[in-house]
């Protein structure tokens, strides 16, 4: 099966198709660090690695790049607010250049602890302020920039499809503007390239702005006087006219040498120095479509006259308990919150991937805890490759050879449930299945290659780990487990009993015994 996904650009599933036979280029929105990431961040990180892990699994090298935002993105949308690292910092009473290192460290860590793929490039928007501040200028040149008092804008106006991806009513969001819209703005739409620090204001991360992307007084004189009447429009939540930038002092300079970049700048400069004008799929939240997204399309696109990435997939909110996810809620758990209640990142891992990505998720401690208990059964039926013994198979034995056909086929089967469109749960019902057929059947008539390739796939998918975190157990518990078989046939039930503790005790596993002989599992 071809793999396809769900296209936000062109709102189906479709077929997808590389630039380039055998790479692609991918970018996924990362963290902004000035926090502990939670439950619902890490939810989408999962989902794209298992986008990786496909794209690998189906022949494909991954040229990835994943952003590290330190700076520039406020608190709202709209450009308003304090910048999220600033906020942090007096939060914790360190410069935003610390809050920002601390952040950084922990999320490499949560990679580390959820088996993520590393991107190719993990890269920090400090590290990309010329690439940024060029690309405001190679737009500011192109006829898409202005300047207001409080920084250079993106004039939506002049992109024609700005609103496609999202389809959004522009005029609508103009109707329903906020009392606190920028009054200096030409379109409620607009959104900035590169602010500048406030008059008396100190900020722990800002950069010079080049004489060249200021505006000198009298071209802005000129733009405003232009454009006064056109920006008379009523205020639907006020009934008050908007003030145009000619009434708020357009005129004259602003006198601010220093700045920082737009959020949505960002990500645009750093995935286009790296991966090039276009690229193959960019990853990120639903609510990332109608702004940010939106965003770097418009100023991507001006940029280059190129498409900016043929595949936008989005992964959808993940609630909790039923309620919006949010720090504020006191729900916004962290891995080292799940850690401190017993459970582990990969049983975390197992919970995302029971949803599909684009349905909307309910995080609850139950369903984590089925999701571990889900997690610890198919580590005690990976751990049975080490009670089969890997015999040649008898040409004859027919049920022995339909089972091992079976087991190649359910690897297959999974990566192709996978390739519609990311369709994790689908495939963990096959593994179900599979493991199901294994249990009920006496393992020695299982074909350990098989059964190994299988386990294999379902690592290399979906990053489990099932075969590093079972590992067999001693000879000489396996000598003990074979002398408590003796004396159980010697119908010695006392021995027997000493032995299963004795076993049990020293090499933290349990056994069952069946029909078949004694099985061995993890506590």
């Amino acid at each position: 099966m071809p793999l396809q996904f769900h296209n936000q650009l062109t709102k189906r599933v479709d077929e997808f198709v590389s630039q380039e036979p055998s790479l692609v280029k991918m970018y996924t929105c990362g963290p902004t660090v000035y926090d502990y990431p939670h439950v619902g961040n890490w939810s989408g990180y999962v989902y794209w690695d298992v986008l990786v892990r496909l794209l690998q699994v189906s022949g494909y090298q991954v040229d990835r790049v994943m952003n590290i935002t330190d700076v520039g993105h406020l608190v709202s949308d709209a450009d308003e607010g304090e910048d999220k690292l600033e906020k942090g910092a007096k939060r914790e009473g360190k410069t935003a250049w610390d809050v920002a290192a601390f952040y950084t460290e922990n999320f490499m860590q949560g990679i580390k602890k959820l088996g993520l793929i590393e991107p190719t490039h993990i890269t920090k928007a400090t590290d990309f302020i010329e690439e940024q501040l060029e690309l405001v200028r190679i737009l500011k040149n192109k006829g898409y920039t202005y300047q207001i008092d409080d920084g250079i804008y993106y004039d939506t106006s002049k992109f024609p499809t700005y609103a496609q991806f999202a389809d959004l009513d522009v005029d609508a969001q103009k109707a329903g503007a906020r009392v606190e819209f920028n009054p200096e703005k030409r379109n409620h739409s607009d959104f900035a390239l590169w602010k500048f620090t406030p008059a008396g204001e100190n900020r722990d991360m800002e950069w010079d702005t080049p004489e060249d992307l200021l505006e000198s007084e009298s071209s802005r004189a000129d733009a405003s006087t232009e454009e006064t009447q056109a920006k008379r429009e009523p205020r639907a939540s006020t009934g008050v006219e908007a003030v145009s930038s000619e009434d708020v002092s357009a005129t004259g300079d602003h006198g601010a040498k220093k700045g920082f970049p737009g959020w949505h700048l960002e990500c645009s400069a750093m995935s286009m120095t790296l991966l090039g004008h276009t690229l193959d799929i960019h990853t990120g939240g639903i609510d990332h479509i109608s702004v940010h997204h939106t965003n770097e399309i418009a100023q991507s696109e001006a940029a280059t006259g190129e498409r900016f990435s043929n595949y936008w997939l989005h992964n959808n909110h993940l609630k909790v308990n039923g309620t919006k996810l949010s720090k504020s809620l006191g729900n916004g758990y962290t891995l080292e919150d799940l850690e401190e209640r017993g459970f582990s990142p990969l049983d975390f891992r197992m919970f995302v991937l029971q949803s599909h990505y684009r349905t909307e998720g309910n995080f609850t401690f139950e369903n984590l805890e089925a999701a571990r208990n889900r997690l610890k059964n198919w580590r005690n039926i990976a751990a049975l490759r080490h009670q089969m013994h890997d015999t040649l198979q008898n040409d004859d034995d027919k049920s022995t050879d339909e089972k091992t056909v079976s087991l190649y086929s359910t690897a297959q089967a999974i990566v192709e449930a996978t390739s519609d469109d990311l369709n994790t749960p689908a495939a963990l019902s096959i593994i179900d299945d599979a493991f199901d057929r294994v249990v009920a059947h006496n393992i020695s008539g299982i074909h350990q290659h098989a059964f190994i390739s299988l386990l294999e796939r379902i690592d290399e998918l979906f990053g489990l780990q099932l075969l590093s975190s079972t590992p067999d157990i001693s000879d000489a518990l396996k000598q003990l487990i074979i002398e408590r078989e003796r004396v159980r046939d010697h119908k010695d039930w006392a021995k027997s009993d000493e032995l299963r503790d004795q076993i049990e005790k020293e090499g933290g596993i349990t056994l069952r015994d069946t029909a078949d002989g004694t099985i061995w599992e993890y506590k």
